[in-house]
C-alpha cells in the first residue's frame, strides 16, 4: 500500500547544520535567498538564529538539535509538516547527539522527503524543476501495513483459543 502526498509549490524546508558546518550553510542559503524566501522555512535553535541575523528570512525554530531540535524536526516530519531537509553535517566530527541524527535521517527516509547532507546536493535539489513546482510524492502506507499486521496477530489468536 502506498500514499499519494501533493507537495505544493511552497515547499516547507528545514534547515540544520553542524557547528563546523553553519557557515557553509549560512553562505548557501545568501546564494539562495531569492529561491527560499518563496518557502516556508524551519531551523534548529542556534542555525535558525545565524540565518535570519545574516539573511533577514523569516524562520521558525525549535530548540538546538543536541537538546532536542532534531527530534522536534523529525516529528514535524512525521506529521506532514516538512517536505525538504537540508542537513549540512560534519560526518568527521563525532557528536553526543548521534542518534539523534541518525533518526532524523531515518525518519526522513521514512516518509520519503527529499534530503541534502551536502552543499552539492542541495545546489542540485534547489535547482531542479520540482523544487518550485507541485509534485506527488509517493511513500509507503505503514499504518495501513502495521493495522493490517495486527488483525492477522488478533485473528490467529482469537483461532488458537
Amino acid at each position: 500500500m502506498q500514499k499519494r502526498i501533493i507537495m505544493t509549490r511552497k515547499k516547507r524546508i528545514a534547515l540544520i547544520a553542524h557547528d563546523r558546518r553553519k557557515k557553509d550553510l549560512i553562505e548557501w542559503v545568501e546564494f539562495n535567498k531569492g529561491t527560499l524566501s518563496e518557502h516556508e522555512l524551519f531551523a534548529t535553535g542556534t542555525t535558525g538564529s545565524l540565518i535570519e541575523q545574516k539573511t533577514g528570512l523569516k524562520v521558525t525554530k525549535f530548540k538546538s538539535g543536541p537538546l532536542g531540535g532534531d527530534q522536534e524536526i523529525g516529528a514535524k516530519i512525521s506529521n506532514g509538516e516538512i517536505d525538504i531537509l537540508i542537513f549540512f553535517w560534519d560526518p568527521l566530527e563525532p557528536l553526543a547527539h548521534d542518534v539523534d541524527i541518525k533518526a532524523l535521517i531515518r525518519i526522513a527516509t521514512v516518509y520519503n522527503i527529499p534530503v541534502a547532507i551536502t552543499r552539492s546536493t542541495a545546489d542540485f535539489l534547489i535547482s531542479s524543476p520540482l523544487f518550485k513546482s507541485e509534485y506527488e510524492r509517493i511513500q509507503p502506507d505503514y499504518e495501513s501495513e502495521l493495522k493490517e499486521k495486527i488483525m492477522k496477530i488478533v485473528q490467529q489468536k482469537s483461532e488458537q483459543s
